[in-house]
């Protein structure tokens, strides 16, 4: 293997957490957002605040005063953190999320996560609930739903990830009622240049993509869209796609590649998908590649549930008041951050990362991240390459199978005549099967 186990959370959570951001960055982005600079020095940092609160959101139980003491062995009341949170604010966090968020993904370690040289990543929104506690009673009201008042008010994030590796490359948090839409569109100037970005039907609007062709680096999309959105034929191809025009509310027109395709689920039923995209050549991006790219979508729900239901600890989140909890899910994130490098670190030469488990990979680090203060001088430190060359393989041992391409639904198995007739441009793949269809709305 080719990882340094040597440095890689071998000695406790702070020396990982220093690899994702060093002491002197955090503290560099701290002074910018310091109100004021009157008061005696704190008694705990800012960089080991924010990394006990991250090994906090890490463990299954225990006050946050409690995990900081064991990061950084000094003892602070609850009470004093709560202090010292509230005047960090959530600016600061989300201007840490923008500095250490990055790339992970290579293309000969991880080839799944690219096409063609672009890298693959997502973006998608999602909502967290937060507790009845008078703090966030008295400022906000319920979160409205479909069926009315919801039993919890609920923070709005939006986040990108490398779709190949469940790794979030950045987020966006509002804690006033900001829409999806609004937190997603403020992500946009933190994209790059050979990023290939995936989105479901809710950005399949001209406001989305108007924005995301206004950017200064030109980043390709793949988006679902609804039927009823009007387009207008300029040029059919022979891969069944077709050149459209779209304007949006204001008359910019823009070109796109508009493609009509059917997908077969695992109930059998074929359901009909449109997409648009920026990609308008289809001899190097023929339909058929990309309606079975876009299923690589899925991987940002993945990433959504080992955000919210993996390394939560409860349904709702812990904090009191809308600042502290934006924080939380600022640590989630970086947190989810962490575990992705230990994942890729993992699975390093051996097998896909998606294959090498989130729980597995999460519950022994988090053993081991709360064991190491107190075995780390019992341990000689030339046995630590060889503790973690035995936890690594017993975790590679227990990957995930390869997912197997199948002719039906895994549940029942069907004669392959009983299913309806493919056309010329249809492709099975993985455990969904879809078609071209040659036809413009």
């Amino acid at each position: 293997m080719s990882t340094n186990y040597s440095q890689l959370s071998v000695g406790n959570f702070g020396a990982l957490f220093s690899q994702l951001i060093t002491p002197r960055t955090l503290d560099a982005i701290a002074r910018k957002h310091r109100k004021s600079s009157a008061g005696a020095p704190a008694k705990l940092s800012t960089f080991w605040l924010i990394t006990g609160m991250v090994f906090h959101v890490l463990q299954t139980c225990g006050h946050l005063s409690t995990h900081i003491r064991q990061v950084t062995r000094k003892k602070l009341s609850d009470s004093t953190l709560s202090e010292r949170r509230q005047v960090l604010g959530l600016d600061l966090f989300l201007s840490i999320l923008n500095s250490v968020l990055g790339t992970l993904a290579k293309v000969d370690t991880q080839p799944r996560a690219f096409y063609k040289g672009f890298l693959l990543t997502g973006i998608d929104g999602s909502c967290m609930s937060v507790s009845n506690a008078p703090p966030i009673k008295k400022s906000v009201r319920k979160t409205r739903s479909r069926r009315g008042s919801s039993a919890f008010f609920r923070i709005s994030m939006a986040a990108i990830y490398e779709l190949g590796t469940h790794n979030p490359l950045a987020a966006s948090i509002g804690i006033t009622g900001e829409s999806e839409m609004e937190l997603a569109i403020n992500l946009l100037p933190l994209m790059r240049e050979k990023w290939l970005l995936i989105a479901d039907r809710y950005y399949g609007v001209a406001k989305f993509i108007f924005a995301l062709q206004g950017l200064k680096v030109e980043i390709p999309c793949l988006i679902r869209v609804r039927k009823n959105l009007k387009s207008k034929l300029i040029q059919r191809f022979r891969d069944g796609s077709c050149l459209v025009e779209v304007r949006d509310s204001t008359g910019q027109r823009i070109i796109l590649r508009e493609i009509h395709a059917r997908v077969c689920r695992r109930s059998g039923r074929w359901i009909s998908v449109r997409f648009w995209t920026t990609l308008l050549d289809p001899g190097l991006y023929p339909a058929k590649e990309l309606v079975e790219l876009y299923g690589m979508r899925w991987e940002q729900e993945c990433a959504y549930k080992e955000l919210k239901i993996n390394l939560r600890r409860e349904s709702l989140l812990l904090s009191h008041t809308l600042i502290t909890a934006g924080q939380e899910v600022a640590c989630l994130i970086l947190a989810q951050a962490i575990v992705a490098r230990v994942r890729i670190s993992v699975a390093d030469d051996h097998a896909p990362v998606l294959q090498i488990s989130f729980i597995r990979t999460l519950e022994i680090f988090r053993a081991l991240w709360s064991l190491a203060p107190f075995i780390d001088n019992l341990i000689p430190e030339n046995s630590w390459p060889l503790l973690m060359r035995n936890i690594f393989g017993f975790i590679v041992q227990q990957q995930s199978p390869p997912r197997r391409n199948r002719s039906c639904p895994r549940a029942v198995r069907k004669p392959v005549s009983s299913w309806p007739r493919l056309r010329r441009n249809s492709n099975v793949s993985g455990l969904f099967r879809y078609e071209v269809i040659r036809k413009h709305a």
